[in-house]
């Protein structure tokens, strides 16, 4: 439905009614507008998870970790050419 036609359809309902439908109108927006506001809030907090997250974990990437050990396997040849 256009908005040309929920307005001509307004215009026949009675004031009370009306009001009742923009009254719960504004309430959807508000709802929307608090989500929007909410969702920067959550982005900043996996930010600051992930990050936490990368820090704990620079350890084991640090040389000498558990993740670099394997390494010194480098320059070792996996497969042989025939």
């Amino acid at each position: 439905m256009s908005q040309v036609e929920i307005l001509k359809e307004l215009k026949k309902l009675p004031t009370k009614e009306r009001l009742a439908i923009m009254e719960a109108v504004l309430h959807l927006i508000r709802e929307d507008l608090q989500q929007v506001e909410q969702q920067p809030l959550v982005r900043v907090e996996k930010k600051r998870q992930l990050a936490r997250a990368a820090e704990a974990l620079l350890p084991d990437y640090a040389p000498g970790g558990e993740l670099t050990i394997f390494t010194a396997l480098d320059s070792e040849k996996f497969y042989e050419q025939r």
